[in-house]
């Protein structure tokens, strides 16, 4: 990937991702066209094509190749060219479909109705199925990702609440959702949880502990855990303990879950009541040493992982925080923020990735924020693919 493009999400450049560094794609093919996606590298993978870049300026763009300021919103119409979604009802949960990021499409969930919905660059978003949730609380449908072998078997999981318990349902094209995992505890509070691959093959659960701290620490409980399980609900081959879903406890109210695409590591946002944290997972150890803590509590959510830094949104301050990793895996110096305040698109709340290059998250501005008349949003922004280690600014 070009330096230009890197610096899309660098922070120090963070207003470029509004005003020159939105991706423009091609069209995509068709569901049935799809095909096992290509491990993409950062030198290999296709490059998105930066609006301006390589282009003459156009009349009154204010020269230097950059397109004039983008209008704001007209009702559901958002004429910033990231935006692959609007009109939307907290978009709490996000699973990027396969491409090869020149035109991101993507799944979303929201959290109240229970509706997913596939979303893409000049589409109405499209309802593809609706699971019935009960979102009295902070849960709902929190969690979305697609199964392990999405190209041959086109299915898509999702982490609700229900008025008895939280858990995992299956849906299969053209059928109903069914449940393949249940009795996750439901609580006044905790509820939300966190879904993903995890790269290997399995699907990934951070859950929450239902407003029961000792719960997470109760190995016979499936609340504060993090769940690895197949395609049918059963513990995953290579889990700790054979023959059990649980890979780590200790979690509080998990925003989001993610592991790099090179199986470099798999990571854990949460939110404690003192702190926001950030967990790398080693199966079968509790989640007790966070590898990043923000004393701020922004409301860290989802996240996007690779071999260099960890991005992780946030669904109260209302940006993006890029921490770079060091060689021996450590973070230090100050967080690189992006997609703040003016210059971002307010609340974020899930995020997934395409690939190595692109991202989609949603925005949650219906959920305590202030809304828009576009709102809630799906966004496409550009993770940081490589640089070098983290260190103080």
């Amino acid at each position: 990937m070009s330096s230009r493009s890197r610096v899309l999400f660098a922070g120090v450049l963070c207003g470029v991702l509004l005003t020159a560094g939105c991706a423009t794609f091609t069209d995509q093919p068709p569901p049935e066209a799809w095909r096992p996606q290509e491990q993409l590298t950062p030198q290999g993978g296709p490059e998105p094509q930066v609006p301006g870049e390589g282009q003459p300026p156009e009349p009154g763009g204010g020269g230097g190749g950059r397109p004039s300021k983008i209008p704001p919103p007209d009702g559901c119409t958002d004429y910033n060219p990231a935006v692959i979604g609007t009109c939307m009802d907290t978009v709490s949960a996000v699973a990027a479909l396969p491409g090869d990021g020149r035109d991101p499409t993507a799944l979303v969930g929201e959290r109240k109705t229970g509706r997913i919905l596939r979303v893409k660059m000049g589409n109405d978003p499209q309802v593809v199925a609706t699971v019935p949730v009960d979102g009295s609380t902070d849960g709902g449908l929190t969690g979305l990702a697609l199964s392990p072998t999405y190209a041959e078997d086109q299915l898509i999981f999702a982490y609700v609440t229900t008025a008895t318990d939280n858990r995992v349902v299956r849906i299969a094209p053209g059928d109903v959702p069914k449940p393949i995992i249940t009795g996750i505890p439901r609580g006044a509070t905790n509820n939300r949880g966190a879904l993903a691959l995890d790269r290997r093959g399995a699907l990934v659960l951070a859950t929450g502990d239902a407003g029961n701290p000792k719960a997470a620490g109760d190995l016979k409980s499936l609340a504060g855990k993090v769940l690895r399980f197949d395609a049918s609900g059963q513990p995953a081959e290579g889990n700790p303990t054979p023959g059990s879903l649980v890979v780590a406890s200790g979690l509080r109210a998990p925003g989001g879950v993610c592991a790099a695409f090179d199986g470099s590591g798999t990571w854990v946002t949460d939110r404690t009541p003192a702190q926001d944290v950030l967990y790398r997972l080693t199966p079968g150890k509790p989640l007790s040493t966070p590898a990043w803590t923000w004393p701020d509590r922004p409301g860290v959510a989802g996240c996007t992982a690779s071999a260099t830094g960890v991005l992780v949104v946030t669904s109260k301050a209302g940006n993006a925080q890029m921490l770079p990793m060091a060689p021996d895996g450590s973070f230090s110096g100050k967080p690189q923020i992006s997609l703040a305040k003016d210059e971002g698109f307010g609340l974020l709340g899930g995020m997934d990735a395409v690939n190595a290059q692109v991202a989609v998250v949603g925005t949650v501005n219906k959920d305590g924020g202030k809304p828009g008349s576009s709102d809630d949003r799906a966004i496409v922004v550009l993770p940081p693919t490589g640089g070098g280690a983290g260190g103080p600014d």
